[in-house]
């Protein structure tokens, strides 16, 4: 039995169908290594051979994800330890205030770095993963014997029942209040990391990378409305000494790998090693309005 479809048989009944809501099973039914999940309106749904179920359905997402070699950039800058304090707040978000919860969600979840460190913190949660991009998933079934990789679009709505979770993450990934509110039990804490202005400033104006939003927060908060209500925010903020190779790594993980015009590398032989960098985020935590 391999971690993915064991990961995945584990959480089939937090699933919801894509096409018309109904809970998921697996196919064959009751089985520890399901070749697919179904529902009982007959949607079907294949489990690929990396490990992980496909639920996109419709036309074509407008949305693409991080490409294989963000991917692969962020999965060494992340082996490095870079953001462990990060990671570290971000599970510590997840199990303060209350009992450790059951089932997490983590939205946008790249490499699955941040839900495997939450499920560390939870031993006996559970976990999915879930990303619109390929290489994503592929790597997210291979994050965490208890993480199961669902392929799906955040905006079109998460394939996950109602009240169905104790915790939902978002770190640097799009948001959506609406749905992050439907899928939490009373109780719920969605935890979200945001970069402050401060974040890898160092490196933002001599390499011309993609900036905050002054106007973040004040968007995060009117988006939030109605749906999730603010209880904690904690600044997770520390210096790094990053070598060239880091640094590109780091540059070519995030947004500025599609907007740089010339390898990360050819910007980066101008600056010393190590290279001193801040990192700085907002770790916040909204519950159910």
């Amino acid at each position: 039995m391999s971690p993915a479809s064991s990961a995945l048989a584990e959480v089939a009944g937090l699933l919801a169908c894509p096409e018309c809501g109904q809970p998921m099973r697996t196919e064959p039914p009751g089985s520890e290594t399901p070749r697919a999940l179904h529902c009982a309106r007959g949607h079907t749904f294949d489990i690929a051979r990396q490990g992980y179920v496909g639920l996109l359905t419709g036309a074509s997402t407008k949305m693409t994800g991080d490409s294989a070699d963000m991917l692969d950039a962020r999965a060494a800058f992340q082996r490095g330890g870079g953001f462990v304090p990060i990671a570290d707040a971000v599970a510590e978000a997840v199990v303060a205030g209350g009992p450790a919860p059951a089932a997490l969600l983590e939205v946008g979840a790249g490499t699955g770095y941040y839900l495997a460190h939450a499920l560390d913190a939870c031993p006996h949660a559970r976990g999915i993963a879930l990303d619109v991009a390929k290489p994503a998933v592929r790597r997210c079934a291979r994050a965490h014997p208890r993480a199961a990789a669902v392929l799906a679009d955040a905006w079109r709505g998460f394939p996950v029942r109602d009240g169905a979770l104790g915790a939902v993450l978002t770190v640097f990934a799009p948001r959506n209040p609406a749905e992050a509110a439907r899928v939490l039990a009373p109780g719920g804490r969605y935890v979200v990391v945001t970069p402050t202005a401060g974040h890898l400033t160092e490196l933002v104006g001599p390499l011309g990378m993609v900036s905050v939003d002054p106007d973040k927060d004040r968007r995060i908060a009117e988006a939030m409305a109605g749906h999730l209500e603010q209880v904690d925010r904690t600044i997770v903020q520390y210096p790094m000494a990053l070598t060239r190779d880091q640094a590109a790594h780091l540059i070519g993980m995030g947004p500025s790998a599609r907007h740089l015009t010339e390898p990360a590398g050819a910007r980066l032989a101008v600056l010393p090693e190590p290279l001193e960098v801040t990192a700085s985020v907002a770790v916040s935590v909204y519950r159910p309005a």
